[in-house]
């Protein structure tokens, strides 16, 4: 079995409020967890209204699953005009190496 996962540092665009980050970060999520089948939550700089950190991760019986997976994740979230991608952090491993 093989668990990978990415964590997402995003710069948000004309934010004003938690509001409106909520109102950009929620639908971030859901269209990852739609479209991946993957776990998906915002999970750092939860209080800040211009930053996110944002983690999604999946577990296959495949290694090179798991890259495509994670390759197509980031290229979504690095398309999304309303947020400016700072950095992406990514690691796969195999269970047993835990």
């Amino acid at each position: 079995m093989w668990v990978g996962w990415i964590s997402f540092d995003l710069l948000l665009g004309d934010v004003h409020s938690l509001k409106q980050k909520r109102s950009i970060v929620r639908p971030l999520v859901s269209d990852l967890r739609r479209l991946f089948a993957v776990s998906a939550a915002e999970t750092t700089h939860l209080d800040v209204h211009r930053r996110a950190g944002v983690g999604v991760s999946l577990v296959a019986a495949d290694s090179q699953h798991v890259a495509d997976v994670l390759d197509r994740v980031e290229d979504l979230v690095a398309r999304r005009p309303e947020v400016e991608l700072l950095s992406a952090q990514r690691r796969v491993i195999r269970s047993d190496d835990l």
